[in-house]
């Protein structure tokens, strides 16, 4: 596994830890791996250049999002394809991401739970997800459905607008007893996201996923849950805080979707406010920059070396040197904040904003996942002498996900093609990790 962020070596391996000629010989190595597992709602983004003919005949209201039935779909995809509209085809869904991105980013592996299309043909949109996914995304436990996943079409007209039609396909068939115990030994967290729970009646995904979350808690693995978009949460904002009260230990949203969930616009009142449900918490604020918020022991917490910051909770980034810790393992918790402005300003030009808080959240994964990793393998590291759920603290892992997120949006793909640049391209970016 590759560790987060930029670090020197000896921040590893603590070398008083481990006897370096033994390591040198090959006697001792680490033995114990890890993984991160996520359920999604697997389907493919399709995005073409379509005339208001096309629009028209295919009944489509321009400008919208709208869900259709298979034989649209089938009629829509035909046409785009006979004639080459289609730009890009590429495999989506947010923890589908996400789960490729970390393991881009750690080089480790991860396992994916959703459906696949037991037919797969050169071209299709089955065979497009597998195309896009890293091969370190364990894709062993796809349950097989007869028939397509789901498509995403963004149709683009020559004013620019953009008219989305989706087709869920089988994408939230996925069966409770497709979901394997055995996926949850050693891993750092399952991934879900608040799509899983807005269904059909008669889809099985919802117990899918309650399912996945009970084989997680048995496990003791952390459940991260990422909101999806605001209206998913608007629409239901107290069955949400019981949800996430009663079985989330890590929120990721943005400042819209903490809007939603709590009332608050500010984002870290936001955050502030979803810490009174869960243990840590991701907030992305656009062009404002990051938040994160959890909690530490009164014993473990750690001051900043930065300025106070000032905002609507006086101070906040106080003890952003701190790493986080599950409430449950703090006998005497404290809440602590960080935040950090977007990285060198942000890109010059952002095309998509689209996976950029996919992004954010698999480095945070990652650190998690780098946490559990050095624990199991070196427990007697002075890193350990409390139960802490990161490996870095709120600031270092604050500065990993800002960093990742931009490489989302300076290259205008959800999907990373490759992990961070082992060297920056100037002093001044090298500074930032240095900070």
């Amino acid at each position: 596994m590759k560790f987060p962020g930029r670090r020197k070596y000896t921040h590893f391996f603590p070398v008083k830890a481990r006897d370096p000629l033994l390591n040198r010989a090959g006697i001792e190595t680490f033995s114990h791996r890890t993984h991160v597992v996520g359920i999604d709602q697997t389907l493919v983004d399709i995005e073409a250049h379509v005339s208001d003919d096309f629009l028209q005949r295919h009944d489509l209201s321009k400008g919208h999002s709208l869900v259709v039935e298979a034989g649209r779909a089938e009629a829509i995809y035909a046409e785009l394809s006979e004639y080459g509209l289609i730009m890009q085809e590429h495999a989506g869904g947010t923890v589908g991401n996400t789960l490729h991105n970390y393991s881009v980013l750690a080089d480790d592996n991860s396992i994916l739970l959703g459906v696949m299309s037991e037919s797969i043909h050169v071209g299709t949109s089955g065979y497009r997800y597998l195309c896009h996914t890293s091969s370190r995304v364990n894709l062993d436990h796809l349950q097989p459905v007869d028939g397509p996943i789901g498509r995403c079409f963004a149709l683009i007209t020559p004013d620019h607008e953009r008219t989305f039609a989706i087709n869920e396909g089988a994408m939230n068939q996925l069966r409770p007893q497709s979901i394997p115990a055995q996926a949850f030994e050693h891993a750092s967290a399952l991934l879900i996201t608040a799509y899983l729970m807005r269904c059909k009646p008669s889809d099985p995904m919802p117990e899918s996923a309650l399912r996945a979350i009970a084989l997680a808690k048995r496990a003791r693995v952390p459940v991260v849950l990422t909101l999806g978009t605001k209206h998913v949460i608007a629409d239901r904002p107290e069955y949400w805080k019981a949800f996430i009260r009663d079985n989330v230990n890590i929120v990721a949203m943005n400042e819209e979707e903490g809007m939603a969930l709590t009332g608050h616009e500010d984002p870290l009142l936001a955050c502030d406010a979803t810490l009174d449900l869960t243990d840590l918490v991701l907030c992305t604020a656009g062009p404002e920059g990051l938040y994160m918020a959890g909690h530490v022991d009164e014993k473990a917490k750690r001051q900043t070396r930065y300025p106070l910051l000032p905002g609507a909770i006086p101070e906040f980034n106080r003890y952003e040197f701190s790493r986080a810790m599950l409430r449950e393992h703090c006998k005497s918790p404290v809440r602590a904040f960080a935040y950090i402005a977007p990285y060198m300003g942000g890109p010059n030009r952002i095309a998509n904003t689209n996976g950029a808080g996919d992004g954010a959240l698999a480095a945070v994964l990652h650190d998690i996942a780098a946490n559990r990793h050095h624990r199991e393998n070196v427990p007697n590291s002075s890193k350990h002498t409390f139960q802490f759920l990161t490996y870095s603290s709120l600031a270092q892992v604050c500065r990993y996900a800002n960093r990742v997120s931009f490489e989302v949006l300076a290259h205008g793909s959800p999907r990373l093609t490759h992990g961070l640049p082992e060297r920056e391209d100037s002093l001044k970016e090298e500074a930032y990790w240095a900070q």
